[in-house]
């Protein structure tokens, strides 16, 4: 990409002493005494100090991806802090250099170790803020960012449980970053509620969709069937498709109390699919199955597993649920879903209004989908059971509807703006600016 310099990962061996290779001979070296300087130096590319705890397919593994995307792409040199992670590769293809550190850890003595090695890093990378994705992480990241006297941006992808006191110190490091990125206008409410965050310091970034991969005009029929016969679907079946990682916040024991529920109706014909990279080796997907067995739901549900098709799984579905039972902000797939043109049905902590068009907040001519409470099965199963009794004519214009509203709101140009617009105004701004 344009303005990339050449990438290499950097291991670190020891886990005690950084280990840094010379600094590109592109970047411009300065100091402290430079930085009135540099922020007036527009042309010079940005080098932020990118942490996250792990690059996987999670939301802030998938939203640093994203995020990296866009700084190269834009000439910026964005070096990235993590532990480890299935997608560290990318960070490689898309032009960043990835430094190992155990920034997962919430061990207050890994923490604490960690600080002088990102201190060291700013300081040899010549960092101009340092940007968090991760609560583990941003303990390190917010003494590093203090000494060297950056600034700290914090990144909500998702809202998180404060059932104590000590959960609540723990959250609330997230909160203390000059700017407060956040991918949702329900997170930017719950930060407000709980923090009393100005609205100066927050950001409402989502994350972008794939609008070019996610378009049910580009995926063929035999692609989907393809997918509807490794889940045994019949011609006539309709799926209720859950995508996303096998988690008890994502709601998944919430839609097998539906789904049980269905078959106590008489429905019949339908299927739901769970597609998660987790697939059945995980203590809550155990239980989930011990749950399907118990609600005689057996003939109804399938532990897909990881999908490696995604768009032919969205399209060849009826409906895409999100039951989660915590804030989520923006959940990717619902943002998928709605690209290829599928109703989806979400819990109120799923998606707000800014994700999903849904009734009361917009009419029935206007919406994208359906939502009910949080934790309600009853609630799920009844939505379910209006969307499929309406005409098919009615569920392909919420489709396309769901369509226009991704390609209008979550397009990866808008996305790139606003990311690009809030790094030059914090990236180039003096120390207490």
């Amino acid at each position: 990409m344009a303005g990339s310099a050449a990438v290499r990962t950097f291991a670190d061996p020891h886990q005690n002493e950084l280990q840094l290779p010379p600094a590109p001979p592109s970047v411009v070296p300065y100091g402290h005494e430079d930085i009135v300087a540099r922020a007036s130096a527009p042309a010079r590319p940005l080098q932020p100090l990118i942490v996250v705890p792990m690059v996987d397919s999670g939301a802030a593994g998938a939203g640093v991806i994203e995020l990296v995307r866009i700084l190269a792409s834009a000439g910026h040199r964005p070096v990235v802090v993590a532990q480890g992670g299935s997608r560290t590769d990318e960070l490689a293809a898309h032009g960043a250099e990835w430094f190992p550190m155990r920034v997962a850890s919430i061990n207050p003595l890994v923490m604490l170790a960690n600080v002088p090695r990102m201190v060291r890093l700013i300081r040899t990378r010549q960092c101009d803020l340092v940007h968090v994705h991760g609560r583990a992480s941003a303990w390190s990241a917010y003494v590093a960012a203090r000494i060297m006297r950056r600034p700290l941006v914090t990144t909500w992808h998702k809202g998180f449980r404060e059932q104590n006191i000590f959960k609540r110190l723990y959250n609330g490091i997230m909160a203390r970053g000059a700017r407060v990125i956040v991918v949702s206008d329900q997170i930017a409410d719950l930060l407000g509620e709980r923090y009393g965050l100005p609205l100066s310091r927050i950001d409402v970034i989502p994350p972008s969709v794939d609008l070019d991969r996610f378009d049910v005009s580009a995926v063929s029929a035999s692609r989907i069937e393809a997918v509807r016969q490794s889940w045994g679907a019949g011609p006539q079946t309709k799926v209720i498709l859950v995508v996303g990682r096998m988690s008890r916040r994502k709601g998944h024991h919430v839609v097998v109390d539906a789904v049980g529920q269905l078959k106590a109706l008489g429905m019949k014909d339908f299927l739901c699919v769970f597609a998660s990279k987790d697939g059945v080796r995980t203590h809550y997907a155990a239980a989930l199955w011990d749950q399907v067995l118990a609600t005689g739901a057996a003939d109804f549900v399938r532990l897909a597993g990881r999908i490696d098709d995604l768009p032919a799984a969205y399209a060849a579905s009826s409906v895409v649920v999100s039951a989660a039972v915590q804030a989520e902000g923006v959940q990717r797939a619902t943002l998928e879903a709605q690209a290829m043109a599928r109703p989806v049905i979400v819990s109120d902590l799923s998606a707000g209004a800014d994700v999903v068009l849904a009734p009361p907040v917009v009419s029935e001519d206007r919406m994208t989908g359906m939502r009910f409470p949080a934790g309600d099965a009853s609630a799920l199963a009844a939505a379910v059971v209006r969307l499929f009794s309406i005409p098919e004519a009615a569920r392909i214009a919420i489709g396309a509807r769901g369509r226009v509203w991704a390609s209008t709101n979550f397009n990866a140009e808008a996305i790139r703006e606003q990311t690009l617009t809030l790094y030059e105004a914090v990236g180039r701004a003096k120390p207490g600016a």
